[in-house]
């Protein structure tokens, strides 16, 4: 009687909607892409952090601030939740922090851009994190077991995130005319960039076929951005708003809206290393890492004691 190979077990399981967990055999291919794109996730969360980050001290209430910090507090556990989900395939924490820092790892384009205004903070919550809680809600349903766990939490915070966004920009567009024009200058600015954070069209994307495949992901990028589309259009008109796009109408053949062409020459450039606030983000966290060795160290002291005395109450016992 043949026996089942490894891999044959492994595309049975995938076949069966069955997840597949840190003990269990996987091709090398799949861990590397899991370690990918989990990294990915984790650094963007705790880069993100620096765009608002840089609106706390100047919120224009002591709710809007508490909101905004709480909203800060949340993607760094974000971050640490996706890293402790890399790290069950075998990467170090250590690894993954130094691949962003060298620049080696990437996270998403959109956080090289500047929060110039208060409205940004409604962009950000309304489009940034709108985007990701449409591509991350089916990574709930992912493959790979710890991923798809991280990801319930995290998508139940990002949709408070997204509804404190659209709250602000309401606000603004529903105050004075200084106000909603500083909401539709947001959008303006954030619109394109929320777009792109889906990644290249299906057809210019190198691990989009193999990652449905192996059900990493469950949608594609252009079914994802499309589905986002869809839904902010109608949002935008419930602002009183307008989309940056003289391209942008309704396809009735289609059932979707259709939009004029992406800049994919900026998306590449970003992605390079050159956006407007590329280096600014890798300087803030290679600091951050820096000047927080302190305390790092000091955690690892009190546990290093700690397991020393709880070895010596043991032997006395």
């Amino acid at each position: 009687m043949a026996t089942t190979s490894f891999e044959e077990q492994f595309d049975k399981r995938l076949a069966q909607d069955q997840t597949i967990e840190p003990k269990d055999w996987m091709p090398d291919n799949y861990r590397k892409t899991l370690i990918r794109q989990i990294s990915q996730h984790a650094h963007s969360e705790v880069v993100g952090m620096l765009p608002e980050g840089n609106w706390v001290t100047r919120a224009p209430s002591l709710r809007r601030k508490a909101v905004l910090l709480a909203k800060i507090q949340d993607e760094g556990g974000h971050g640490l939740y996706l890293y402790s989900a890399a790290e069950t395939l075998g990467v170090t924490r250590d690894e993954l922090y130094d691949q962003l820092h060298t620049g080696k790892a990437k996270y998403s384009s959109i956080f090289n851009y500047p929060s110039l205004t208060w409205a940004d903070m409604g962009a950000i919550g309304w489009l940034v994190d709108g985007a990701a809680i449409m591509n991350q809600v089916p990574l709930c349903r992912t493959s790979y077991g710890p991923y798809a766990r991280a990801m319930v939490r995290v998508c139940k915070e990002e949709s408070f995130h997204q509804r404190q966004g659209f709250e602000i920009m309401n606000t603004l567009a529903k105050g004075t005319e200084i106000q909603k024009k500083m909401a539709q200058d947001a959008l303006n600015r954030w619109w394109w960039p929320s777009l792109m954070m889906f990644g290249p069209h299906d057809a210019d994307s190198p691990n989009t076929e193999q990652s449905v495949k192996w059900r990493i992901k469950r949608m594609t990028n252009d079914e994802l951005r499309q589905k986002f589309i869809d839904v902010t259009v109608e949002q935008t008109k419930v602002l009183g708003l307008e989309v940056p796009d003289k391209d942008l109408k309704w396809n009735a053949e289609r059932g979707h809206y259709d939009v004029g062409p992406i800049n994919w020459d900026e998306f590449k450039n970003v992605v390079a290393g050159n956006g407007p606030c590329n280096k600014e983000r890798l300087d803030a966290r290679r600091k951050a890492w820096d000047e927080g060795k302190w305390v790092r160290d000091a955690a690892m002291a009190y546990a290093t004691k700690r397991k020393a005395r709880a070895n010596q109450a043991t032997q006395a016992a």
